[in-house]
């Protein structure tokens, strides 16, 4: 598949990066050359200093009836627009431009877009929102993916000293039960596809597979207890905690610590009317945290540009006794130690946009494909086509690749986990857990 991303800036990177490593033909196009020259030095792909907005130049970087996949990313909302519309002309199949105006997802505006050329629309700060929202919903996981509305369920979880779980092999566990299947640990920098000899440990993150109705069990058997978020402290009032106010102010008490005095004069035109308590302060110090409750928030999140003083935030909220921590941490290479630290739930854009791209690859109706990028790892849906390679013996025989493995699948809208013996069928759609680099080698098993 040919690739074009317009702007190699920390998002463009990210995806170029990502998809390079997915064999696919990836071609990037920004106007910065020494932004380029690092990409071309390190990954698989092709770079072409120019503009965005430039017919020769999206002309130069391969934009044309071949081009399967046009994707604007760079800071600039209007460029994305109109680079995405000029791709359209050349003849880029499908289109994908990142914005920062949430009105323009508005379904009544879709037709204005899709005329001028922009089939999809990316909204990074949005998706982080969301997934926030998710976090503090169920503040005892770290990960919740669910397919079909739940039938089928990966959760990642952090396990506790007191976990039943510690220090058992997963061949002991799973002899007697058929519950959850375990499709991945996070062990500091390492994500395993576990066999039955690997064993839990306190700390690892483990991402179970399961059906709706053993969401409770895995929850216990890790140590965790339920709890109602209803108090929230927002560190930060930019984009993300805006579209937080938007999605979760009718359910959630919220407080928005920020230090700009300027945009805490602007934020209550910006949150609409929404019920939402803004403080100007500085979130570091612990005097104001105290002054406004930090002791009797359930969650606090960690939303400022910067990902070290998110994450020490966080750790200063845990100190206080604060259940619930998210923090966001855009510097990729930090995620695994943030999550170390035991910090909470942590968000960054740039693999939530990558997640939502990515879906756009993976069927030709986005809508019924479903994918999540980790640090270093990859979920995603995938639908069994006649006479594919998965489909041709059971899941035992197929002698797959050590760095997948099949967590659960649907079939006629049910849910049910993948054991050694199951058969996968034409039409099942699976949930694949897969390290990093290797989605496109699994995708061929089903196609």
């Amino acid at each position: 598949m040919k690739i074009v991303i317009a702007g190699a800036g920390e998002v463009g990177s990210h995806l170029a990066k990502l998809l390079s490593r997915e064999e696919q033909d990836i071609i990037v196009l920004d106007k910065d050359a020494s932004k380029l020259n690092r990409l071309d030095a390190n990954y698989n792909l092709m770079t072409v200093v120019g503009s965005p907005t430039s017919f020769d130049d999206q002309r130069a970087a391969g934009v044309g009836e071949d081009c399967d996949l046009f994707i604007a990313v760079t800071p600039y909302e209007n460029t994305n627009l109109i680079a995405c519309g000029i791709a359209k002309h050349l003849g880029a199949r499908k289109t994908v431009g990142r914005i920062d105006n949430y009105e323009y997802l508005n379904p009544d505006n879709r037709k204005f877009f899709s005329a001028t050329g922009v089939d999809h629309l990316i909204y990074p700060e949005y998706l982080a929102a969301q997934e926030i929202c998710q976090a503090l919903r169920r503040p005892w996981a770290r990960n919740w993916f669910e397919l079909y509305d739940g039938e089928l369920i990966l959760v990642g979880v952090r396990v506790s000293e007191n976990a039943r779980l510690v220090g058992h092999k997963l061949k002991d566990l799973t002899f007697n039960q058929h519950t959850y299947h375990v499709s991945a640990i996070k062990r500091r920098h390492e994500t395993i596809i576990p066999r039955g000899d690997d064993d839990i440990r306190v700390g690892d993150i483990i991402y179970f597979t399961t059906t709706r109705e053993y969401v409770n069990e895995i929850r216990d058997i890790c140590g965790k207890k339920d709890f109602k978020v209803r108090n929230v402290m927002i560190m930060g009032g930019g984009r993300i905690a805006v579209r937080l106010v938007h999605l979760a102010s009718d359910r959630l008490d919220l407080t928005i610590i920020d230090d700009d005095l300027e945009r805490c004069r602007l934020l209550p035109e910006k949150c609409q009317g929404r019920k939402v308590k803004i403080i100007h302060g500085d979130a570091r110090n612990t005097d104001i945290l105290r002054e406004e409750g930090i002791g009797g928030m359930d969650a606090f999140v960690a939303l400022t540009d910067f990902s070290e003083t998110n994450i020490l935030a966080c750790l200063t909220a845990k100190e206080f006794g604060v259940n619930k921590t998210v923090a966001e941490v855009e510097n990729i290479q930090f995620i695994s130690e943030a999550e170390g630290l035991n910090i909470g739930t942590v968000i960054n854009k740039k693999l939530l946009a990558s997640s939502k791209i990515f879906q756009l690859l993976l069927a030709a109706d986005e809508s019924s494909a479903k994918f999540m990028a980790l640090a270093d790892a990859e979920v995603a849906e995938l639908e069994a086509r006649p006479d594919s390679k998965i489909t041709r013996a059971p899941v035992m025989e197929l002698r797959l690749r050590r760095e997948m493995t099949l967590a659960g699948l649907i079939r006629d809208g049910k849910g049910m986990l993948v054991t050694g013996r199951t058969r996968i069928q034409a039409g099942d759609h699976v949930l694949v857990f897969c390290l990093s680099g290797s989605m496109h080698k699994v995708e061929k098993l089903f196609n």
